[in-house]
Parts: structure tokens; C-alpha cells; sequence
């Protein structure tokens, strides 16, 4: 037979996740600020209610660590509206931080790496790092160093935009380098880095 008065401790309570809201408030006294911020002072609860709900609002703590909790009068519903308008807001003007790839060949001409810096430019301006890659092939891993050379080259000419994470050094058959964008130059705030292979080839 079920104990009405068992409680599993398995059981999650889901009440902690609701908002100390009008009776689920269980403090006796609250200090109580109205719908226009006005002070009303330390009131009982069961009063503070009452004002609330004479008025069709709700109370709502909002800081119930304090001695005694500060709470407020408000209407919920359209306090909970507003608040996840500003979290929608907010993601708006967040600029994900992509890695953008940049492909090149060592004996690049310098009309592509003219277009190939530009388009660094725009990326690490735009607030994303970037991954610059050349690929050898058979008898290119003998001019390795003109690759480093050139990548080198491009970090130089990016010193206004860029930071190096990365120093253009051999890994597998590519030589490769990392670069960051420079914070005082770029456009929009970077708040998260995401992994993604946005490449742009050099056309063999």
C-alpha cells in the first residue's frame, strides 16, 4: 500500500525551479518595493500579498538572501516577457567567432595574394580567426621554406589586423599558421569560437 506521505529521494523536486513567487514566498516579513519602486517598508507577507493582489499583481522576490528578502510587486507575466526579450536581445549583438580557412599554393601569384590578403582582412576585421594552409605535393616539401616564407609574409602584412597564435611551421604535408584577430580592430564583440572550415582555394 502507497504512503501518501513517502517521499522518494530519487524524485526531483521541481518546485526548486519555480520563482519565489506570491505563496510559494515563505518568509514571514519581506521588505516590499511597489510597481513604481516605491518603498513600502518590512511588511508581513500575508499583507504584502494582499496589496498585490488587490491591485491584480503578483510579488516576487528579488533578493531573498537579504535579511529581511526584498521583494517586489510587479506583474509577472509581463516582467518574464521583458526579461526573455533582453536574453533575445542579447544573442542578437553576440558575434560567434568562426576559424575561417584560407588555402594557398607557395608559388602564389601576386594578384591572388593580393585577393587572398584582402580577404584576410575582412575576416579577422569581421572578428574571426584565421587557419592559412599550403599544401606541398612530391617534390614541393623541398621549398618548405619558401611556404614559411610566404606565410610569414602574410602575417607581416596583417600585423595591423592580427595576432599569431599559431607560427607558420610544417604539420603533416601543409604548411600552416594561426592567426587571431587584433581586438582593437575589430568590428563586433567576439563572444563564442566555433570550429568551422570555411576555405577558399587557390585554384591549382
Amino acid at each position: 500500500m502507497n504512503n501518501p506521505d513517502f517521499k522518494d529521494p530519487r524524485r526531483i523536486d521541481q518546485r526548486k525551479d519555480l520563482p519565489p513567487l506570491n505563496e510559494r514566498i515563505r518568509d514571514k516579513e519581506i521588505r516590499v518595493i511597489d510597481e513604481n519602486g516605491n518603498q513600502l517598508g518590512i511588511l508581513q507577507t500575508k499583507e504584502a500579498l494582499n496589496i498585490a493582489f488587490e491591485k491584480g499583481l503578483d510579488i516576487l522576490l528579488v533578493q531573498p538572501d537579504s535579511v529581511p528578502p526584498v521583494a517586489r510587486i510587479l506583474d509577472y507575466g509581463k516582467f518574464k516577457f521583458e526579461q526573455e526579450k533582453k536574453v533575445r536581445e542579447a544573442k542578437k549583438k553576440q558575434h560567434v567567432m568562426d576559424v575561417k580557412e584560407i588555402k594557398m599554393r607557395y608559388k602564389i601569384e601576386e594578384h591572388d595574394y593580393l585577393v587572398k590578403l584582402k580577404s584576410a582582412q575582412k575576416f579577422l576585421s569581421d572578428g574571426d580567426k584565421i587557419k592559412v594552409s599550403i599544401m606541398l605535393k612530391g617534390r614541393e616539401f623541398q621549398h618548405a621554406n619558401l611556404a614559411i616564407e610566404l606565410l610569414n609574409r602574410l602575417a607581416d602584412n596583417l600585423n595591423e589586423f592580427a595576432i599569431i597564435d599559431k607560427e607558420a611551421k610544417m604539420e603533416g604535408k601543409s604548411v600552416i599558421m594561426i592567426l587571431s584577430p587584433n581586438p582593437h580592430k575589430v568590428k563586433k564583440p567576439t563572444i563564442v569560437i566555433r570550429n568551422e572550415n570555411n576555405a577558399q582555394d587557390e585554384d591549382e
